[in-house]
């Protein structure tokens, strides 16, 4: 673990952990440099803070160890969970954001960010379908980490689900059906619109209006297909190491 972390920069902003940790958000620091992110997030006034800070040129910063709550997720939900800071590990990745100039991630970035993930889901045990954003788990407040960000590169090697491919539009016969499956995959649902687009811009980044369509209908289907057979088969892992380590 040592050799994926290039600095330690303590913060004052974290307290002791309610939860275990079962999630990782990824966010963007959305500040105009990295140093005013790094400033705020060690800012005791600013009370925010994150595990881990990513910069462009790949320098991976720890501010707050894994085993305390960083303050990164504030209000927010994922799948039955409120207190998201207690039961995850929060990772930045400096960029400037929509309202400072919004651009790719960069391959040093993403270089640093893989294998550090990797680290965190295999010591933590996390689900890849709790590997989320921060629009995921506050759709009505926050965008981040964005339409630009790879998802399918964590995707690829296994520390994310992977987007669905649908063949078929799958029409609801309303939208609160489509809204209580999307409240069953862990989405908020309190501002549909606003889960809708969070949706969107992670499954369907190249076309975010916030409607329901046949083509969301479809992926919203595939995800929860793909989620609950990942979790059967993990439960059946499970039980495979049990029977091998009873000697």
């Amino acid at each position: 673990m040592q050799e994926l972390v290039h600095r330690e920069v303590p913060s004052p902003n974290w307290n002791e952990r309610a939860l275990p940790v079962s999630m990782a958000v990824l966010h963007y620091t959305g500040m105009e440099s990295a140093a005013a992110a790094l400033a705020r997030l060690t800012d005791p006034a600013a009370e925010v803070s994150a595990h881990y800070l990513i910069d462009e040129d790949g320098t991976v910063t720890r501010l707050v160890p894994e085993d305390k709550r960083a303050w990164h997720a504030g209000r927010s939900y994922w799948r039955g969970i409120t207190d998201v800071n207690s039961a995850s590990i929060g990772i930045e990745l400096v960029n400037p954001g929509h309202e400072f100039g919004y651009r790719p991630f960069t391959d040093a970035q993403m270089s640093s960010l893989c294998p550090l993930l990797a680290s965190i889901v295999r010591r933590h045990g996390i689900d890849p379908a709790n590997v989320v954003g921060h629009s995921d788990i506050a759709p009505a407040r926050k965008q981040d980490p964005g339409e630009l960000f790879d998802w399918d590169m964590l995707a690829q090697i296994g520390l994310a689900l992977k987007t669905p491919r649908p063949r078929i539009r799958l029409l609801h016969e309303n939208p609160g059906q489509f809204y209580l499956a999307l409240e069953r995959f862990g989405y908020d649902i309190t501002d549909g619109r606003a889960a809708v687009t969070a949706f969107e811009r992670r499954w369907r980044p190249r076309r975010i209006r916030g409607e329901v369509d046949g083509e969301l209908g479809a992926l919203l289907f595939e995800l929860l297909l793909a989620r609950d057979m990942a979790s059967r088969n993990g439960l059946a892992d499970e039980g495979d190491r049990a029977d091998e380590g009873d000697w």
